[in-house]
C-alpha cells in the first residue's frame, strides 16, 4: 500500500508545476469578461430588467472561476512566485469576499483533515454521525435539521457566508491574518461604495447582489457534492488514511465542458486533494493519465442531486444516511426489535 501511495504521488507530482502564460492567460479569460458582463448588464437595464438578471447569471458564472484562480493562489499552485500568489490571491479574494490569509488557513486545515472523522469542524460543511445524531438533544437535532436543509444551506448559506462568516476573523488568527480581512473588507465597502454611486444603489444592489448570491450558492453546491455522496470515505483517526480520503472522500464531478471550464476543473476534486499543488488547468491531465484515480466516485449532474437526501454518516456501513433511515433505525432500537432496511445503491460510477 505504502508502495503504491508514494507510486501515485510521484506520478500526480510530476503535473505540480505552475505554467505563468496559462496563468495570466486564464486571468485575462476570466476577470475581463466578469467585467463586461457586469456593465453589459448595468446597460441592459433600459431594455428589460429579465435580461440583466441573465446577464448577472452569467457574470456569477465567471465569478464562480475567478474564485478558482483565488483558490489556487491559496495552495500556491497558480503562480511559482509566493508574492504573486498572495497578490492575486488577495484580489481575487476581494471580488469575490473571501479574506485571502484567512480562507487560505482554514482550507489548509480541511485538507490536512478531510474525511476524518475526529478532526472535523475547520472548513468543513456540517456532517453528524448517525450516533451523534442520536445522542443529541431536541434542539441540537432540529438545529442540524434546519442546516442541512436545502434550502437553508443553498438558500440562507450565501449571504451568511458573505456577510458573517467571510467579514470576521477567527479567534485564534493572527496578525497577518486579522491585518488581511480588515484590508478586504475596507477594499470590499470603497468598491462597493464607489459602485453604488456610479450606477446608483437600486441597479448595484440587483446586479451584484444576484452575481454573489448565484456564484456563492454555486461555490456551496460544488464543496457540498464533492464530499456528499452515497459512498464517501470517513474514518476515525486511527484508521484515516490521506490517499483514501482523497480518491474515495472526493468525488470526481464529470460535468459538461461549458461547465467544467467555467468550474476551473474543480469538478476533479479527488486529484485536488491528493495533490492541491497542481494547477486547476492541469487537473484534467493528471487525472486522465493516471488509472488509479479513474477509481474515484464518478457523480453527473443527475446522480449529485440524489446527495440531498444524504444527511448523516453511518460509521457502521461506511455511508450517509437520510433522517428517515435515521430515525427508523432509533425507533427500531427503542422498540428492542431488529431493524430490516432496503439498502439502494445508486451506481454513480
Amino acid at each position: 500500500m505504502k508502495e503504491k501511495t508514494r507510486k501515485l504521488f510521484k506520478e500526480v507530482a510530476v503535473f505540480a508545476k505552475s505554467d505563468k502564460k496559462k496563468s495570466i492567460l486564464q486571468i485575462i479569460n476570466t476577470v475581463l469578461p466578469f467585467i463586461i458582463l457586469w456593465f453589459l448588464a448595468y446597460q441592459s437595464l433600459s431594455i428589460s430588467v429579465w435580461l440583466t438578471l441573465g446577464l448577472a447569471v452569467v457574470a456569477a458564472g465567471f465569478l464562480v472561476r475567478t474564485f478558482i484562480i483565488f483558490h489556487d493562489c491559496t495552495h500556491g499552485s497558480f503562480f511559482k512566485s509566493k508574492k504573486a500568489n498572495d497578490i492575486v490571491g488577495t484580489i481575487t479574494g476581494i471580488l469575490t469576499l473571501f479574506p485571502y490569509e484567512k480562507w487560505k488557513r482554514e482550507h489548509a486545515i480541511h485538507h490536512a483533515s478531510s474525511s476524518n472523522l475526529d478532526k472535523r469542524g475547520v472548513g468543513d460543511i456540517w456532517v453528524m454521525t448517525i450516533d451523534e445524531y442520536k445522542e443529541a438533544s431536541k434542539w441540537e437535532r432540529l438545529w442540524y435539521r434546519f442546516y442541512r436543509n436545502p434550502l437553508v444551506m443553498f438558500g440562507l448559506g450565501p449571504l451568511y457566508l458573505m456577510l458573517i462568516i467571510n467579514r470576521k476573523n477567527r479567534k485564534d488568527a493572527r496578525r497577518k491574518e486579522r491585518f488581511n480581512t480588515y484590508l478586504t473588507n475596507a477594499c470590499v465597502l470603497v468598491m462597493y461604495t464607489f459602485m453604488a454611486i456610479f450606477v446608483g444603489w437600486q441597479a448595484f444592489a440587483l446586479i451584484q447582489g444576484t452575481i454573489m448570491f448565484v456564484a456563492t450558492a454555486l461555490g456551496i453546491w460544488l464543496f457540498y457534492i464533492q464530499h456528499t455522496f452515497e459512498d464517501s470515505y470517513f474514518e476515525e483517526e486511527s484508521d484515516w488514511h490521506y490517499v483514501k480520503a482523497a480518491v474515495e472522500g472526493s468525488s470526481y464531478y464529470k460535468l459538461p465542458r461549458v461547465l467544467q471550464w467555467v468550474t476551473g476543473n474543480i469538478g476533479f476534486h479527488h486529484v485536488h486533494h491528493l495533490a492541491p499543488r497542481v494547477p486547476n488547468y492541469h487537473l484534467e491531465k493528471a487525472h486522465n493519465e493516471n488509472p488509479p484515480l479513474h477509481h474515484a466516485t464518478t457523480i453527473t449532474i443527475k446522480s449529485s442531486l440524489e446527495s440531498l437526501k444524504f444527511r448523516l454518516y453511518d460509521p457502521e456501513k461506511k455511508m450517509f444516511v437520510t433522517f428517515k433511515e435515521a430515525h427508523r433505525q432509533l425507533q427500531a432500537e427503542k422498540n428492542r426489535v431488529p431493524l430490516k432496511t432496503k439498502h439502494v445503491s445508486f451506481d454513480t460510477k
